[in-house]
C-alpha cells in the first residue's frame, strides 16, 4: 500500500507542473465591450507595444463583439490576460474555477476601487426617478455586465418592488449590446433609460472622473448636459485584471509589474487601459469578489 501511495504522489507531483506551460511564443489580451471595436484597440494599443517589449514576443489585442467573446477566450486558452467586470470574472471562475487568477484592480482617485451601475435618461425626457418609468423603455448592456447588468437587476426589484419583465412595470426591457450602445441609445432617444457604469467621483458633467460615461464624452458621442442621474446602486467592487493560470510564472510577474506600474511609466496610456481618470493598478485577491459570484450564482438559479 505504502509503495503503491508513493507512486500515486510521485506521478501527482509530475503530472502537476504539467499544467503550468514553460514558454510563450505571442501574450494576447482582451478587451471587454462598452465601447465600438476600434476605439478600444486604439486605447490600448500602447499596451500591446510595452507587452511586446517586456515580453519579447509579439503582442496581439482582441475586442469580441461582446463580454462573452473575452470570457470565453480566457477559458479557452486564446486570451491571456484582460481586465474583467466582477461579473464577468465570476461567471469564468464558475466555469473553470483553474482558468484564470484575479492579479491586479484599477483603484479610484480616492483610493477606493468600487464603482456605481448608474441609471441615467435624458433631461427633456420629463424622466427624473426609476418611478417615472413606469410603462417606459429600460436598457441593459450586457448579460455579463456586472453594473450593465447584475446589479440593477437585482437591485432595482428588490429597491422599487417591480420585476425587470417587459410589460410589467417597464414598458419594454431590453439590451443594447454593451455600455457605449445604451449610452447613445438613450441620448439619442431611442431608449427611454438605461444603466451603465461610472466611479461616481468627479464632475456629472465630464462623465465622472472614469467608467463608460467618462469614455463617450471623450469621444464627444454625448453632452451630460443633456442627460440626468435617475438612480445609483451601492457600490460594485471594480473588476480584476486576471491572467490564464497556465502561464508560465515569469511571463505572469513580468506582466503584473508592467501593470501595477503604468501609471508611472505613462499617464496618456494609463488613461486609457484605465477608462479614464484613476489612481494606480494594485494587487487584489480572489475572495474581494466572493460577494458577486453568489450573486451570479443567484441569477443563475
Amino acid at each position: 500500500m505504502k509503495t503503491l501511495l508513493a507512486a500515486l504522489v510521485a506521478t501527482t507531483a509530475l503530472a502537476a507542473p504539467a499544467l503550468a506551460e514553460d514558454s510563450i511564443t505571442e501574450f494576447r489580451i482582451g478587451i471587454l465591450g462598452g465601447e465600438n471595436a476600434q476605439d478600444r484597440m486604439n486605447n490600448n494599443e500602447c499596451l500591446r507595444k510595452y507587452t511586446e517589449e517586456t515580453l519579447g514576443v509579439p503582442a496581439k489585442l482582441f475586442a469580441p463583439a461582446d463580454y462573452n467573446g473575452v470570457i470565453q477566450g480566457l477559458l479557452g486558452g486564446t486570451i491571456d490576460m484582460a481586465i474583467l467586470g466582477a461579473s464577468g470574472y465570476a461567471k469564468t471562475y464558475l466555469s473553470d474555477p483553474e482558468a484564470v487568477e484575479p492579479v491586479l484592480v484599477k483603484v479610484n482617485t480616492d483610493g477606493s476601487y468600487g464603482y456605481y451601475s448608474i441609471g441615467f435618461a435624458r433631461k427633456d425626457s420629463g424622466i427624473t426617478s426609476i418611478e417615472d418609468m413606469k410603462g417606459k423603455t429600460f436598457g441593459f448592456g450586457d448579460p455579463n455586465s456586472t453594473s450593465g447588468y447584475l446589479i440593477p437587476s437585482i437591485e432595482i426589484p428588490a429597491e422599487f418592488g417591480v420585476t425587470m419583465n417587459s410589460g410589467d412595470y417597464f414598458g419594454e426591457v431590453k439590451f443594447t449590446g454593451g455600455h457605449e450602445q445604451t449610452i447613445v441609445a438613450v441620448y439619442n432617444g431611442d431608449i427611454d433609460a438605461g444603466v451603465t457604469w461610472a466611479d461616481g467621483l468627479g464632475e456629472w458633467e465630464d462623465g465622472y472622473n472614469s467608467g463608460a460615461l467618462r469614455k463617450a464624452v471623450d469621444a464627444g458621442l454625448v453632452d451630460m448636459n443633456d442627460m440626468v442621474q435617475i438612480w445609483k446602486s451601492k457600490p460594485i467592487p471594480e473588476g480584476p485584471l486576471v491572467m490564464r493560470k497556465a502561464l508560465p510564472a515569469e511571463v505572469k510577474a513580468k506582466m503584473t509589474a508592467l501593470i501595477d506600474t503604468l501609471d508611472e511609466k505613462d499617464q496618456e496610456c494609463f488613461y486609457g487601459v484605465a477608462s479614464g481618470e484613476a489612481k494606480s493598478f494594485d494587487p487584489i485577491t480572489h475572495d474581494a469578489y466572493l460577494s458577486i459570484i453568489e450573486a451570479r450564482k443567484l441569477k443563475s438559479n
